[in-house]
């Protein structure tokens, strides 16, 4: 059975807003002085799952800027794995933070860049 583009953007979304909601809730528990060590797997699943909808949301039918801004999701994404990695391998510091927020920066812009895009072609 084959998945039409259709559904594999469908479930590209649901993926995304689950992982992203995962690592939310697991980004906050530590600044409400709850830290258990469940808590740092919980967000690398988190970021596992993003990173595997954001390469189940990967376009060819679109143009070369917009692909380019979903490599960049992508790679956002890869920055999410990184933190996660980066809370086994520096426990008791807040290193994962950087990562977190490069890959937020990124995403936020890539995200309205792709909306723009979006918003342009609509117009035309």
């Amino acid at each position: 059975m084959s998945m039409t583009q259709e559904h594999r953007i469908a479930l590209s979304n649901v993926l995304v807003i689950v992982g992203l909601l995962v690592m939310l809730a697991m980004a906050i528990m530590p600044l409400l002085n709850f830290n258990q060590e469940w808590m740092r797997w919980a967000f690398a699943v988190g970021a596992f799952i993003v990173l595997v909808g954001r390469a189940l949301g990967m376009r060819r039918d679109v143009s070369l800027r917009v692909r380019r801004l979903h490599h960049i999701l992508v790679t956002s994404a890869i920055l999410y794995c990184a933190s996660a990695g980066t809370m086994f391998y520096s426990r008791g510091t807040n290193d994962w933070v950087a990562f977190l927020l490069a890959g937020l920066v990124m995403q936020i812009y890539a995200s309205t860049m792709i909306d723009h895009e979006a918003k342009k072609t609509d117009n035309k």
